[in-house]
């Protein structure tokens, strides 16, 4: 039989045994040390100068002095004395200087946090995670760095995302109070996408870049063409606005055609441009100008534009283009004029056209 028990070799009181206490105490001794066990340090090679009884710690490798031999042991100092205490496989210990449990595995002290988690169901950092979100966290910042050359990494960092087939989503959701205001990926295709939303149910494409080719397209950009079907008659001497009642598009419905202007549906920097076709009325010597108005009276820079002399009916024209600063809900429309003689704005090809561009 032994004289000891098998896990923290506490000493038996053995059958005739004189001065049991001693025995009894050694086993009491032993399990106060090892018993909910707490050490200071996990370092050190060699016994501090001053110990307190009770103080505990895991001995460092290549241990000196009176813990000479006793590397990763447990050194308890109790009665003015160090005991050792050989660890045994799954022993836990509390580090206090690093606020870290160790477990022991039969040969070294290592963190209870394993290196590697595998085929979890659910992890929340910060908050619950559930069935609809098996991944969540609830913070206020997040870091993804490259792990560097140095490190042995490469330097670089990728963030895969992956869908199983075209027809599938994939993208970031951006939210505010949980309720979506933004889209960014490959939703129901693989052309690329970035699509916005007042209220969480309705979505407009700000941009779309088709996978294939590379092509952006923005769907939402406030562009349009208008034209007259109508001849425009224009007297000598007056600016006259010039109606256009029909759009070959109209994106945004930017262009109000029932008032022959462009309303600018935000702020924005845009690209305007005219064509004005002469039509003779009486005489082909007729000064034709053209020009393009911001809010109804003032002329915008750059837009003026005059040919004299002797005309082609149907023939000669004027092209206009500029570019201007607009806030939203202000207007720009075409006007024409003659001087010496009055004429037309021939239908169909007398056309406005413009576009936001920044």
């Amino acid at each position: 039989m032994s004289d000891a028990t098998t896990h923290l070799l506490l000493p038996y009181i053995l059958a005739a045994q004189t001065q049991k206490h001693v025995t009894h105490n050694e086993a009491l001794r032993i399990l106060d040390g090892l018993v909910q066990l707490s050490v200071l340090d996990r370092d050190l090679t060699a016994p501090p100068g001053s110990p307190a009884d009770g103080n505990r710690y895991i001995v460092g490798s290549g241990a000196t002095g009176d813990w000479a031999g006793w590397d990763l042991n447990v050194a308890l100092w109790t009665d003015g004395a160090w005991l050792r205490l050989p660890p045994r496989p799954g022993w836990r210990a509390w580090v206090e200087d690093e606020v870290l449990l160790l477990v022991y595995d039969g040969s070294s002290w290592i963190g209870t946090t394993p290196t590697a988690l595998q085929n979890l169901a659910l992890l929340g950092l910060g908050t619950t995670a559930d069935a609809s979100n098996p991944f969540s966290a609830k913070l206020n910042a997040a870091l993804w760095t490259a792990k560097t050359v140095a490190e042995g990494g490469t330097g670089d960092l990728f963030y895969t995302m992956n869908k199983e087939s075209a027809g599938d989503d994939l993208g970031l959701t951006l939210q505010t109070g949980f309720v979506t205001k933004a889209l960014v990926g490959l939703f129901g295709s693989d052309r690329f996408r970035l699509a916005v939303s007042a209220d969480g149910g309705t979505f407009f494409d700000g941009l779309s870049v088709d996978n294939a080719t590379g092509i952006v397209d923005q769907p939402r950009l406030p562009r349009f063409k208008a034209y007259t079907n109508y001849d425009n008659y224009v007297g000598v001497g007056t600016w006259t606005k010039i109606g256009l009642n029909n759009t070959d598009h109209n994106d945004q419905g930017a262009f109000d055609a029932a008032n022959n202007h462009f309303v600018a549906p935000v702020d924005g920097t845009y690209l305007f441009g005219a064509t004005l076709l002469y039509k003779i009325n009486a005489s082909a010597t007729a000064r034709m100008r053209g020009r393009l108005v911001m809010n109804g009276t003032t002329e915008i820079r750059g837009s003026l534009g005059e040919i004299s002399a002797t005309h082609v009916s149907l023939a000669t024209a004027i092209w206009l283009q500029t570019m201007v600063p607009l806030t939203a809900g202000d207007t720009v429309e075409l006007q024409g004029y003659f001087r010496v003689a009055d004429g037309y704005f021939a239908a169909d090809h007398t056309s406005f056209w413009g576009c936001k561009i920044g």
